[in-house]
């Protein structure tokens, strides 16, 4: 089971397993990439969402979100503005870099994003979406464009089906939908039979995005809504292993939880590399810790003991000797739970 987009002239990408890691400010950046895809099962990540304003004026935090590692790859970059000139510039630097796919947001609910006439704020304005898309596709000679957006602004305003129309008409090679309204924001139930109509009313893949939790929801949305691919995001920080599962579930075999010691190996894999990564911005590097950490623990026996702890450390070394001395504890004292887990 595989997906390829592709538009007129631009190179293939292939998705195999047809499963997308969405883009999430603050967290998908290289490090959390790279361990996705060492981990296994994701046929393409995303980077967290690039402003078109600050890349194409050079601002030097924006640029920074752009590394990637050959590793990563298929790698979608994902960028969002709200003045077609500007994205289409930022396209074609995306173009330059040569990475797989680049994504154009037209479904970030934040109100920040919304103040400056971007991400969901587009659907509001489709003459203005269409301008966007049509820059950014010109501007994507090679690069397969690719366009995530919500069902709507509000619920007396869901238009997804046409701004798919017009994705479609203007050369996207597929669209990714979260169902549920910008107004929303994260609340509530994602509505999943928008998907299947998204589906029924355009003739490009149709990426489903929304309340994918655990494995098994991967093949629901699948079977409900006859999507091409399945995106998932938030759960992905809490099981790590949620796409190498789903793709042994599509396989048509059983897959079976992480035990501790792979819970320990990931942690510290992604420590070390945060703390490779970020040796330069010490108070960037602590909050990654801490924010991460949080997230890893939830499930695992006494993980509030550690997050307690943790709270506590002032240095990287400190937060490492933690979480081995942590789990050197519950494995030696719990191996039921190792075997639970």
């Amino acid at each position: 089971m595989a997906l390829v987009y592709a538009s007129p002239g631009t190179r293939p990408c292939l998705l195999d397993p047809p499963l997308v890691l969405a883009p999430m400010a603050g967290i998908t950046d290289m490090t959390y990439r790279l361990l996705l895809r060492r981990i296994g099962g994701v046929g393409l990540v995303t980077m967290e969402f690039v402003s078109s304003e600050g890349l194409t004026r050079g601002n030097k935090r924006t640029t920074r979100l752009l590394r990637f590692d050959p590793e990563e790859r298929p790698l979608s970059i994902q960028i969002y503005g709200s003045d077609a000139g500007r994205m289409a510039i930022a396209a074609e630097l995306v173009e330059e870099l040569q990475v797989d796919v680049c994504d154009i947001n037209m479904g970030c609910p934040a109100n920040k994003i919304l103040k400056g006439c971007a991400g969901a704020a587009l659907m509001g304005d489709l003459q203005r979406a269409r301008g966007i898309i049509a820059a950014c596709r010109k501007a994507l000679p090679t690069t397969p464009l690719t366009v995530k957006f919500r069902a709507g602004v509000n619920d007396e305003k869901l238009n997804f089906e046409e701004l798919g129309r017009i994705c479609q008409g203007e050369g996207v090679a597929a669209v990714a939908l979260h169902p549920r309204t910008a107004k929303q924001m994260y609340t509530g139930r994602a509505d999943w039979s928008r998907i299947a109509r998204l589906k029924e009313a355009v003739r490009i893949p149709v990426v489903g995005n929304g309340d994918v939790e655990r494995p098994e929801d991967v093949l629901r949305m699948f079977r409900e809504t006859g999507c091409d691919a399945v995106m998932c995001g938030r759960a992905t920080m809490k099981n790590p292993w949620i796409f190498r599962q789903a793709r042994e579930l599509l396989a048509g075999r059983p897959y079976r939880e992480a035990t501790l010691e792979e819970r320990r190996d990931m942690i510290l894999q992604h420590f070390h590399l945060i703390q490779r990564d970020q040796a330069d911005q010490p108070r960037v590097l602590m909050s990654k810790l801490r924010t991460f950490t949080g997230w890893y623990t939830h499930g695992v026996p006494n993980g509030t003991e550690l997050r307690r702890r943790i709270s506590t450390l002032a240095s990287p070394q400190a937060f490492l000797e933690a979480v081995e001395e942590f789990f050197a504890g519950l494995l030696t004292c719990e191996p039921s739970a190792a075997a639970a887990a």
